[in-house]
């Protein structure tokens, strides 16, 4: 019942956005009450789903970016080499989530121009906390028990590594992953400031314009394509730890 009940949460949240991209005007008549001096309900100045695939580009670099930066960061700090490196790793994870993103794009925008460069930086930095963390969290629950048997079958540190630690610590590096995931796409409505392409764009407009409904559009765009995704990666989570055994069919 509850996976049946999930599903059609899933259809319905996905034709919903499917038609906030492509079929705005049915939702008209839920719209027009939101406007004012007969303003348009609907955002034509650029294409919907034309910001939204550049609003997923934005994300998907920078999570790609700082998975890499992360998961690199989470070894070598859990590594008897690099031990003396996590107070500084995490401090410098932390930062990312400390300045807000307004904050680095001013910071970035004389530097790099306008535009995708300067949000890259910003989505960058705020999506490198919860990968480090979970990444370092993983590893380090790692039973010695299992690490003492890995030893023992001869494996060398790259093949403990690669072989029992890694594939033990993956669920909790894909929940940071995940989180990750989520705090950029809703995050990456900044970038619109600095004349990155994306959905922040249609939000700006009705705050600029003070349209609810363009704000609406924009917002639940944003909305559904975070609790799509998330629930996408959860799926692909599953899928994965099955497949290696870390939890039961």
């Amino acid at each position: 019942m509850k996976l049946v009940v999930a599903n059609l949460f899933r259809f319905a949240a996905l034709g919903l956005l499917l038609i906030l991209l492509f079929r705005t005007e049915w939702l008209s008549f839920i719209l027009v009450p939101l406007t004012s001096n007969n303003a348009p309900p609907v955002y034509t100045q650029n294409s919907l789903p034309s910001l939204a695939f550049g609003h997923l580009e934005l994300v998907v670099f920078s999570i790609v970016g700082s998975a890499i930066l992360a998961v690199l960061a989470g070894v070598f700090v859990t590594r008897k080499s690099g031990e003396d490196f996590l107070p500084l790793s995490r401090a410098i994870a932390n930062a990312g989530q400390t300045f807000p993103p307004v904050a680095v794009l001013a910071l970035a925008v004389p530097a790099t121009g306008f535009g995708a460069a300067p949000t890259l930086i910003a989505l960058f930095l705020y999506g490198l906390l919860p990968i480090f963390e979970n990444t370092v969290s993983g590893l380090r629950q790692v039973s010695p028990s299992v690490l003492d048997a890995a030893d023992g079958m001869g494996m060398d540190a790259i093949q403990r590594l690669l072989r029992v630690e890694l594939p033990l610590a993956l669920p909790l590096i894909l929940e940071g992953l995940k989180v990750a995931t989520v705090i950029n796409i809703g995050t990456a409505t900044i970038g619109s400031t600095v004349a990155a392409k994306g959905l922040g764009e249609v939000i700006i407009a009705g705050l600029i314009s003070d349209n609810t409904a363009f704000i609406l559009q924009g917002g639940l765009i944003v909305g559904l394509m975070a609790v799509l995704i998330y629930d996408a990666m959860g799926l692909i989570e599953s899928a994965i730890t099955q497949r290696i055994g870390l939890r039961p069919a």
